[in-house]
């Protein structure tokens, strides 16, 4: 490992923003002393358990499954994994164990204790589910799903919001063996057909409607253009949502409603009479023991620029690092109760839901979180006395940029993390954060992604918090910056990579029967490494991560690489500058690149052109008016400086130009390949994931780039 002189802009000495008050106290230090004990070992802190655990994996990973108590109906025997094979040979891990996901997120059955509670928008109350309720619709609904022919290995799919509903057909589907994949209901039909046509559901999961600022969307049509071109899917069942909405069986092709679906298991469906009996009472659910690296989901890439790649993920790997994540480095447990806003379509769903695997409590949103107004969430937070909250890095900038203080409103006493995701959170974000929400809280930036459906680094309840860090590199997850192969660094800029094996793994892309695809996607940059696509700083002093934007979108101007945050931690200190994306534009010899630099300046909204146009009596004229006034010239040029003085000259944008609308897409992440294809001369389709597909037509053909 190389110590590099620091990079131009990262803090080696950042400011600390929050330590534990009993680090001894926490999960992560007893399962040092566990694994000390079990090994007769010396571990002294943080840094020397995670140099053990990704030298001694099969040692690590057993270890964690005896201390998180991972329910199986074949305790594991023999080897864990044949570490001596390179990654990209996907050895399989714990080949001698036998388990079900969904056992292992029902085992506590207690009807006193909530498993679930669900609210939305234009709802009056949350609904509250039992661990007790819980157990027995999961029964039910595996039952019916047998009856309507599932059986290991079959796709059971939901286009679905997210309701407990969601979770029970998921954990129905899990206890049999078939595999869940699910969207949300904001995403178009293109993006739905683009993702279900390629993995072939029998069972499709829906709602009738949903609500998003303040009032109903019918979603039956919707369902309806997608189910034109999913033909193999043998049953829908329609979820009454909106209960103020039709929700008909006759309204969909193939459509059952979902209290007629689980009427079909032979059980009474008004009442769950099994879920007021002593848990040892309770009808018992047929689990279908299976291996660790039977498939549990199927989550989608991005598909900006293509068709999304179809990642598979093992409910061993899943159930095995979700708990390590919970558990040892979110310190939660049973009495937890945790939140994280997510739609049905992002993996930090697929992660709340693992909180069952706790016993936690865990809470659903549907909705705006900005509806009625800012205090939405926060008014959850309180109310149901919520211990974690998840939500994104543009979240927390959003109710910064609405002024919104959330500590002046709300008796927060309960909550102790707030973990950050989707984006690199900002320096400024944590001076928000503890200034504005708690002092006292572990904020917990974390980055992984849906190829993993989990974290390479992330939060820890034992280790301090730093301005503008990620804590820690993950437990297992052998995650280094290399400028090239085998050349690892602290102190100096380089791609993410993770050298060693993992049980989170893929495994497989669906309909990749030689793992092309899968190996192209990780493991074409460096022979036998995954390579995760991102570009990272890992700090020498704290051993914190800074991610730096993504590799295959990072900047390389004369040679030099640096990552879009950099450029984005300074723009967004203007307050003129609404959003920016920055992203390199390839010469048209192929031979060099430059940095391209778009800022879209406060009043260039859509809102703020129809009052314009209103005012004006011409929109056209109106949006004329403001898409022709040049950039202020002082504003470029206060930029350029303050760019040049705190990373180097390098770093300028050759170009800084105005527009109106930055692409994102639904999970809220800036589109900036797209866009660096488009400005290189590129035509792109895009894809249904993009919340405004519409702003990719901004980036073609500038006049200025054409040079």
């Amino acid at each position: 490992m190389t110590t590099a002189t620091p990079n131009q802009g990262m803090d080696p000495n950042p400011l600390l923003m929050w330590q534990p008050t009993d680090p001894a106290n926490t999960e992560m230090n007893k399962f040092m002393v566990y694994v000390n004990n079990k090994h007769s070992l010396a571990l002294q802190n943080y840094n020397d358990l995670w140099q053990w655990s990704v030298d001694e994996i099969e040692l690590f990973w057993s270890a964690v499954w005896e201390y998180t108590n991972v329910v199986s109906s074949i305790p594991p025997s023999g080897p864990v994994v044949d570490g001596s094979l390179p990654m990209d040979a996907f050895p399989a891990w714990f080949p001698s164990a036998r388990l079900n996901f969904a056992e292992n997120a029902l085992w506590c059955k207690d009807p006193t204790k909530t498993a679930i509670i669900a609210t939305g928008e234009l709802q009056s109350k949350p609904h509250r589910i039992s661990y007790a309720d819980l157990y027995s619709r999961v029964r039910q609904c595996a039952k019916a799903m047998r009856k309507a022919g599932v059986v290991k290995g079959d796709r059971v799919a939901g286009y679905i919001a997210n309701c407990p509903e969601a979770i029970v057909a998921m954990l129905a589907a899990s206890s049999i063996g078939a595999i869940w994949s699910s969207t949300s209901p904001d995403f178009g039909t293109i993006g739905v057909l683009d993702r279900f046509s390629q993995i072939k559901p029998k069972l499709l999961f829906s709602v009738n409607a949903v609500v998003y600022n303040g009032r109903p969307h019918d979603h039956i049509q919707k369902l309806n253009k997608v189910l034109e071109g999913l033909n193999m899917v043998e049953k829908v069942i329609l979820i009454p949502f909106v209960p103020s909405q039709p929700c008909e069986a006759s309204s969909v092709n193939k459509g059952s409603t979902w209290a007629d679906f689980l009427a079909t298991s032979g059980e009474s469906v008004s009442t769950f009479a099994s879920s007021s009996l002593p848990p040892q009472e309770q009808e018992l659910i047929d689990f279908e023991p299976l291996p660790f690296n039977h498939p549990l989901y199927i989550l989608f890439s991005s598909g900006t620029t293509g068709k999304p790649k179809c990642i598979v993920h093992s409910a061993g790997g899943m159930l095995l690092q979700h708990k390590k994540e919970h558990i040892l480095h979110g310190n939660l447990s049973s009495n937890d109760i945790l939140f994280q806003y997510s739609t049905t379509g992002w993996m930090m769903w697929n992660w709340l839901v693992s909180g069952l695997t706790l016993g936690a409590t865990i809470v659903l949103f549907d909705g705006s979180p900005f509806k009625p107004g800012p205090s939405a969430l926060w008014d959850l937070v309180e109310q149901e006395n919520v211990t974690a909250f998840g939500t994104s890095a543009k979240y927390i900038q959003a109710i910064q940029d609405a002024d919104y203080k959330p500590n002046q409103h709300h008796n927060l006493k309960h909550l102790h993390s707030v973990y950050s995701t989707g984006s690199p959170l900002k320096p400024e974000s944590f001076d928000f954060v503890y200034e504005h929400i708690k002092k006292d809280l572990l904020l917990g930036s974390i980055t992984g992604g849906t190829d993993i459906c989990s974290l390479f680094a992330s939060h820890n309840a034992a280790l301090p918090v730093y301005r503008g860090e990620i804590q820690c590199r993950s437990l297992g997850m052998k995650i280094e910056a290399w400028t090239a192969p085998n050349k690892p660094v602290v102190g100096d800029s380089g791609d993410l990579v993770c050298s060693r094996l993992f049980p989170c793994m893929p495994v497989y892309f669906w309909d990749d029967p030689e793992n092309k695809k899968y190996k192209s996607a990780y493991f074409d940059n460096y022979q036998g490494v995954w390579y995760h696509g991102d570009f990272v700083w890992i700090n020498p002093n704290t051993g914190g991560i800074v991610m730096l934007g993504r590799s295959d979108g990072t900047l390389n101007p004369n040679g030099v690489r640096f990552g879009s945050a950099e450029i984005y931690n300074i723009v967004d200190t203007y307050t003129e500058v609404e959003d920016s994306l920055c992203v390199g534009q390839t010469l048209k010899d192929g031979t060099d690149e430059r940095v391209v630099l778009f800022l879209k300046v406060a009043g260039t909204d859509k809102a703020s052109l129809a009052v314009a146009a209103k005012t004006n009596g011409s929109a056209t004229e109106a949006e004329k008016q403001v898409l022709d006034a040049p950039l202020d010239a002082d504003l470029v040029n206060r930029i350029k400086t303050h760019i040049r003085n705190q990373l180097s000259p390098r770093h300028v944008p050759a170009f800084i130009l105005k527009t109106t609308d930055i692409p994102y897409t639904i999970n809220g992440k800036k589109v900036e390949i797209a866009v660096k294809k488009i400005i290189s001369g590129q035509t792109i389709v895009p894809s249904g994931t993009l919340v405004n597909p519409e702003s990719l037509d901004l980036y073609y053909n500038i006049p200025e780039l054409q040079q």
